[in-house]
């Protein structure tokens, strides 16, 4: 049988840690959870998204109370396609899922309480005390210099509060017909009130600099490009994510806190091309609330192996990476994009979700190349050298 009194450590309360907690609550509440979070709400200031084929029915369910938004569809744009995908798109938010998590765990949460050392059994904090657990889970976001060799996803997003309605009827995840600079550049609006935009400067970049000053004024460019009159902005976010274009992923899992359970990107559990989180993030919370023994000795491995398979079964994307950032030229990056939002609807769904077939690669990867062959070719290796 299962052990009663198994107590669980979650140390940051980000989107992975906070999904577990929320996850054994609801399917576990034998089991005594406690989250150290540094700041004072969880979930941090974010917006996460996902397709409906990312999740099974079941797991839709049971994030649908954190979901701020769903639309039946969404569209790309690019200077030679324009295209409406019929699947469903759904964002959350930080504020709704502080509000509800938040709330499913009350006095569970421990704000202001900053991790200073991990170890299997407990965790030492900022102000000296130390904490006991059955497991500790290390869920503080993606760790500076791993072993891993990555491009940059970089955004500033802003919530705009519009003078009329926008008249937008679902998402557009990419509008790559603004001026190219700085690698891949693309616009990402999502319709959340008749008024209410949230607009987003993105670009697939080789550096993690970033001038939130200059994006700000890109998204305010865009807004007027658009006819939008903008009435105020209601708050923003930014964010420099990676993008794994190789790397030896055993070297990653040996740094840190030997035999401490990860989650999230600590654990590298995210979509290796689009870079989003929350579907890795709601599987593992799934699958972990269906073990029986959850004490540290027994998570670690468990979710190292899941990380080391993803990272096998993310080895086409990692060459697609590649083929982005070092064969296409910077200012041609879009037409690899172009190319694939042509292709068939189910094989990018395929795709997003992270199961493309062996067909689906092939047709990835044939045809008129938008990048140059020779650069191609050299991208082939995945385990290159870290510059």
């Amino acid at each position: 049988g299962r052990a009663v009194s198994t107590r669980i450590l979650l140390v940051g309360g980000g989107l992975a840690n906070s999904l577990i907690a929320y996850r054994l609550r609801s399917t576990r509440p034998e089991i005594e959870l406690r989250v150290l979070e540094r700041d004072s709400t969880l979930g941090g200031n974010h917006v996460w998204s996902f397709h409906d084929e990312d999740l099974t029915a079941e797991q839709r369910r049971w994030i649908a109370p954190l979901l701020e938004r769903s639309w039946p569809s969404h569209e790309v744009r690019f200077p030679g396609l324009s295209r409406r995908l019929g699947t469903g798109y759904h964002a959350l938010t930080s504020e709704r899922l502080h509000a509800v998590v938040g709330e499913a765990l009350g006095s569970a949460v421990r704000y202001g309480a900053e991790a200073q050392e991990l170890e299997p059994r407990g965790v030492r904090l900022a102000d000296g005390s130390t904490v006991r657990a059955d497991a500790v889970i290390d869920g503080r976001g993606y760790p500076g210099g791993a072993p891993l060799s990555v491009a940059y996803q970089k955004f500033v997003g802003q919530w705009l509060e519009l003078e009329r309605p926008h008249g937008l009827r679902h998402p557009v995840l990419m509008d790559a017909t603004v001026e190219q600079r700085d690698g891949f550049r693309f616009l990402y609006t999502l319709p959340f009130g008749e008024t209410l935009l949230h607009v987003e400067d993105t670009r697939y970049s080789d550096s993690p600099r970033m001038d939130a000053g200059a994006l700000r004024e890109e998204i305010r460019a865009y807004a007027a490009a658009r006819g939008w009159s903008v009435r105020g902005c209601e708050r923003e976010e930014q964010g420099v994510l990676p993008i794994v274009l190789g790397g030896d992923i055993e070297a990653f899992w040996n740094r840190g806190a030997p035999g401490v359970p990860r989650s999230g990107l600590r654990a590298a559990l995210f979509h290796p091309t689009t870079g989003y989180s929350l579907p890795e993030a709601v599987r593992l919370a799934d699958d972990l609330a269906g073990l029986d023994d959850l004490r540290s000795e027994r998570l670690y491995p468990w979710i190292r192996a899941r990380s080391l398979a993803l990272w096998k079964r993310g080895r086409f994307f990692r060459l697609l990476n590649r083929m982005l950032f070092r064969a296409a030229l910077p200012e041609r990056r879009y037409a690899v994009l172009e190319r694939f939002y042509g292709l068939p609807e189910p094989l990018i769904r395929r795709f997003y979700a992270g199961r493309p077939t062996l067909a689906d690669r092939v047709r990835i990867l044939t045809g008129k190349p938008p990048v140059p062959v020779l650069r191609a070719v050299r991208c082939l290796r995945d385990r290159g050298s870290l510059a």
